[in-house]
């Protein structure tokens, strides 16, 4: 199945649906839809006797911290098995505002999913059965995935970026 043939069904049978869609890096046809308006769109391609996108493989979220007003990015991988066709969704969220319609009523697989990008990112799928933290502990006050802090910590005095194949380290001494 093409991306123009996913594309045009999509458009004939919920026109305006999709923002934006363009083929990524890796090839995948990824479509951006509006976050008021996932839930409608994936449920669409699930239940499309055409394009039957039955697997969620993939819902994860993603942290873009200079998109002003879409820092947040929920993205959906779906697999139509038969065809072996592959699209991802992806729909963005403001940081002060990061709620989303949950989709574990369409995929019951995604109940894991949501609460790990709740638990990474602070995404609030609404609706969601049992939404709290999965793998860190719940009186964590931050979103660890985020990127909001330092990757390093810059008073270590025991690390030597040159031993980890880093440069720029000229002029600074190790002992």
């Amino acid at each position: 199945m093409s991306p123009e043939t996913i594309v045009a069904r999509i458009e004939e049978q919920c026109p305006g649906i999709v923002e934006k869609h363009f083929i990524a890096y890796d090839g995948m046809l990824t479509l951006q839809t509006a976050p008021q308006r996932a839930w409608e769109l994936l449920k669409f391609l699930r239940d499309d006797e055409v394009l039957h996108f039955h697997f969620l493989t993939t819902l994860c979220g993603i942290h873009y911290p200079n998109d002003l007003g879409q820092e947040l990015c929920v993205m959906y991988q779906l697999h139509n098995w038969p065809k072996n066709t592959r699209i991802r969704v992806k729909t963005y969220l403001p940081i002060e505002a990061p709620y989303i319609t949950t989709v574990t009523n369409l995929w019951a697989t995604a109940d894991w999913m949501e609460r790990e990008t709740y638990d990474f990112f602070g995404i609030i799928f609404e609706g969601h059965p049992n939404l709290k933290r999965i793998l860190n502990v719940e009186d964590l006050d931050v979103f660890p995935l985020r990127k909001e802090y330092r990757l390093e910590d810059g008073t270590r005095t025991d690390k030597d970026d040159r031993f980890f194949g880093r440069m720029g380290n000229e002029g600074r001494r190790f002992d």
